[in-house]
């Protein structure tokens, strides 16, 4: 799944006309994918994970009269979504359309289903794959939302999906800068599904558009899940710098030289820098180091001012990504020689507890360098 992007020329192209999902404007070397016959819609889908990402998904989806089946772990939370149209934990202020139904089954949630949306935290990617493998057809497209890296062997999530799930060219992901709060109330947003085969990317691109959520494609598989695992790491550090009563021209600072780290661990995984200065990267690391919705800026928030990971995720009931996305990276990083120093900080304040003063001075007395490096 590590296929990096040959879109530079394409997105080159999209950004100057600005063309809209679907909408042919290339004549290189997908001109014959772009003039193939629309793909056909999907009618049923299932969504895996009713927190609240899963649950702004499942309601974009069911919006646009598509027959959703949602699958929560909490029977409590799939009684509650079915009796009231709300989920009682999640976005509890977002009435679900008719056409969404919950359930803890898998074989009742995929039973059917024309394509399956994976909205689980990223550790437990690898265990949900192996249990809805055996619900699906060989050829069931298969999107993941899950932004991260999986522990101790540093594997993309889409290959983790691959082994435990199977079907490679079947498989795609999506991220953006897409707070749930905001897509679940058609605010204006936008995103990228990134996929091995233009086919599949093509079929979540027309799954999920919408006229307030637009929806761009790509190949670049490495580049956009690196830069989904890592901006949370960046925006942890953003929240850390506000908690310390730092000003813009420090966030400003950390999500610029974050960016530039990203890029270069992007390029040397083999991956394409230009899907940095896109969706995946810059507009999702603007919106997670920036919005009062991101929990890794609100955690690094915390954390400055004597929280803890636990206590956060217990009060939240979120996983807070970027701090397992600090550990994986930063060791995926150190095999491919790629300097981190932000990555490193935030995972020595998280979890090696150095103080954040001390943290903080370590950034600031490097040595200096050329800007780009």
């Amino acid at each position: 799944m590590n296929t990096a992007s040959h879109g530079r020329a394409d997105a080159a192209t999209d950004a100057a006309t600005d063309s809209g999902p679907g909408t042919a404007t290339d004549s290189g070397p997908d001109a014959a994918r772009d003039a193939a016959p629309s793909v056909a819609p999907v009618m049923r889908a299932s969504v895996i994970g009713a927190g609240s990402w899963g649950s702004a998904v499942a309601w974009l989806l069911g919006s646009k009269g598509i027959d959703v089946r949602l699958w929560a772990r909490d029977e409590e939370l799939a009684h509650g979504i079915n009796a009231t149209r709300h989920n009682p934990r999640y976005l509890a202020d977002v009435a679900f359309p008719p056409t969404v139904c919950a359930s803890t089954d898998l074989a009742e949630t995929l039973g059917g289903t024309e394509a399956v949306v994976l909205a689980t935290p990223s550790a437990v990617v690898r265990e949900m794959g192996g249990r809805i493998a055996p619900h699906l057809d060989a050829a069931t497209p298969v999107v993941l939302l899950s932004k991260g890296i999986e522990a101790q062997a540093g594997t993309f999530l889409l290959d983790v999906l691959a082994e435990s799930l199977g079907g490679e060219t079947r498989l795609a992901v999506l991220s953006g800068p897409n707070h749930a709060e905001e897509v679940a109330r058609a605010m204006p947003s936008a995103t990228v599904v990134a996929s091995s085969t233009h086919a599949t990317a093509d079929i979540f691109q027309t799954l999920f558009a919408t006229p307030a959520f637009r929806v761009y494609t790509s190949c670049d598989t490495v580049g956009v899940q690196l830069c989904g695992a890592a901006k949370n790491i960046v925006a942890i550090s953003c929240g850390l710098a506000a908690g310390m009563g730092l000003g813009d021209n420090t966030a400003a600072l950390l999500m610029t030289r974050g960016l530039a780290e990203i890029g270069r661990l992007v390029t040397r995984a083999g991956g394409d820098a230009f899907t940095c200065m896109g969706l995946a990267g810059m507009g999702d690391l603007i919106a997670t180091c920036t919005s009062p919705h991101s929990r890794n800026r609100s955690f690094g928030l915390e954390l400055a001012q004597g929280g803890s990971l636990e206590a956060y995720q217990a009060r939240t009931h979120m996983v807070v990504e970027g701090a397992l996305a600090c550990k994986s990276v930063t060791e995926l990083a150190h095999s491919h020689g790629v300097d981190m120093p932000i990555s490193t900080m935030v995972r020595s304040v998280v979890w090696e507890q150095q103080p954040l003063d001390e943290a903080l001075a370590s950034l600031i007395e490097r040595s200096f360098k050329p800007e780009f490096y």
